[in-house]
């Protein structure tokens, strides 16, 4: 089952308390944080997750910092979606937080960075979205399920959001 919470303006705070925590853990490994996801869209509905994105110098230089990373709670998941790192935070039996950490040299054309940048500009995609999730949610559907009924709008709007800066279409989906 999928727990969808109304937008709430704490989570930008949760985001920004977090940032400092990890780009502490991280030093000199991660040159950007940015909050990303439903929880970084006003007016979103969203699973209350924080979910941040990392820019590294390498992938191989984040993962020594594993160690800093799960003192504060964040553990690595080996199954993640290939070409970055992938860590969890549970709290409580609870996911609180997801950390997706990306190679520089990816980072500008990330779809997940781009999706959030066009729904934060985009009225209308906010609400087609919203009432997506809503529906998928009341229909039941959770975690691979619901992630994959989702994939259809999601590449509508990655896509005319890639358009608008001149960059060709990719898929949403990574396996």
């Amino acid at each position: 089952m999928t727990i969808l919470a109304e937008y709430d303006e704490a989570w930008a705070g949760q985001y920004a308390a977090l940032a400092a925590e990890l780009q502490e853990a991280f030093g000199d490994a991660v040159t950007e944080l940015e909050h990303i996801g439903s929880t970084a869209v006003p007016g979103l509905v969203a699973k209350p997750a924080i979910d941040i994105a990392a820019r590294a110098v390498s992938l191989e230089v984040a993962s020594g910092k594993d160690p800093q990373l799960a003192d504060l709670g964040f553990h690595h998941e080996p199954a993640g979606p290939p070409g970055r790192r992938t860590y969890t935070r549970v709290v409580d039996g609870i996911l609180t937080s997801n950390l997706h950490v990306f190679p520089d040299e990816v980072w500008d054309g990330l779809n997940q960075r781009i999706l959030h940048d066009h729904l934060r500009a985009t009225p209308e995609a906010v609400r087609r979205y919203s009432e997506l999730k809503r529906r998928l949610a009341t229909e039941g559907l959770s975690g691979f399920d619901y992630t994959a009924a989702k994939t259809t709008l999601i590449q509508e709007l990655t896509d005319d959001a890639r358009q608008l800066r001149g960059l060709p279409s990719v898929p949403v989906w990574e396996t």
